[in-house]
């Protein structure tokens, strides 16, 4: 007798095909809400199918533009439309973006990602963005940009400059997204993706939760991502960082049980992606980080910012990888 039939789950019964692009809606809400403990149970099982469990990829992140963007995205504290306090910077210049990835690699960083406050990115920066794409390559580590919303060509030309992973997250469900954000559709988003895909480049596409969304948004934001033609390589699981100055600042936290349950539903929907525990971490109790680990999450930002956001230091970071006995994930291992 399996743990599904015993505990009159069996819907949490490992799947014999365990890719799918065909999830609905009921068969994710089901595993959602089964007993914390059997879904847990079975998203280990699936990590351990496709990873170490005792390893995490560590990434860096870094605002190559902070502020100025035309965007409303209600969480947003660089959005022109929020009295949030911060200023407008101009881009980096390539020898410093190339000099902090560097460090960064030094540091124990596998893969680097750079973030800049636009709409999307115009013409006359996109000579820099290539060089910077460039620059980082030659240091061995994994590249990853986001820079809003591209089009076709501006998609051709980061793969042909050697960009890993593009990411662009869909932020929650078609439902609830109009919400959070007026300025750009939903179905900007995925046709961003579909450039990013159509490049040859990676996709790096996950949301935020605790906006004020139900259950049933951060389900159905899993099911469009599983439901893509290709599973996005990497999905980042962000819980809000509440900002005075933005609209969801006084929004009430999500439950942390929630939020270790849409990590386990990510790993189960998309069992080859690298699923983030992303933004959100400074919330976080280590015992809820150690959850999230178990759920199937493997990998973080490093560094004491995320773009404009705090994060935990390295040090913290290093203290709770020697007490979960978790190690870093080498460059190239799958």
């Amino acid at each position: 007798m399996t743990l599904a039939s015993r505990s009159n789950e069996p819907s949490l019964a490992t799947p014999t095909r365990d890719i799918r692009r065909d999830w609905t809606k009921e068969e994710a809400l089901a595993l959602y809400t089964a007993p914390f403990n059997n879904l847990l149970f079975q998203a280990q099982k699936v990590h351990r199918k496709h990873f170490d469990p005792n390893k995490v990829q560590l990434s860096r992140l870094l605002s190559i533009k902070t502020g100025g963007c035309p965007e409303d995205c209600g969480y947003c504290s660089q959005s022109t439309h929020h009295d949030s306090g911060l200023k407008a910077s101009r881009l980096m210049e390539v020898e410093r973006v190339v000099a902090e990835a560097r460090k960064a690699r030094d540091a124990g960083a596998t893969r680097y990602c750079m973030g800049a406050a636009w709409r999307s990115p115009k013409d006359r920066d996109m000579d820099a963005v290539v060089a910077m794409v460039e620059g980082v390559k030659a240091l061995g580590m994994e590249t990853c940009m986001t820079l809003g919303m591209l089009d076709s060509e501006q998609a051709v030309r980061l793969g042909r400059a050697g960009l890993d992973y593009y990411n662009h997250n869909i932020d929650t469900s078609e439902r609830y997204y109009g919400k959070v954000i007026s300025t750009h559709s939903f179905a900007d988003r995925l046709e961003t993706l579909a450039h990013v895909r159509q490049s040859g480049i990676k996709v790096c596409c996950g949301g935020i939760v605790g906006m004020g969304e139900e259950a049933i948004d951060r389900v159905d934001m899993l099911v469009t991502l599983a439901n893509l033609p290709e599973h996005p390589e990497s999905v980042p699981i962000n819980m809000l960082i509440p900002i005075e100055g933005t609209p969801l600042a006084k929004v009430d936290p999500i439950d942390p049980i929630a939020f270790v349950r849409t990590i386990a539903l990510a790993r189960m929907m998309m069992p080859k992606s690298y699923v983030r525990l992303s933004a959100g971490r400074t919330a976080m109790t280590d015992e809820m980080q150690a959850l999230c680990f178990f759920a199937g999450a493997n990998s973080i930002f490093v560094g004491d910012t995320l773009l404009t956001a705090d994060n935990p230091g390295e040090d913290h970071d290093a203290r709770l990888f020697r007490r979960l006995g978790i190690q870093a994930m080498e460059h190239g291992e799958p």
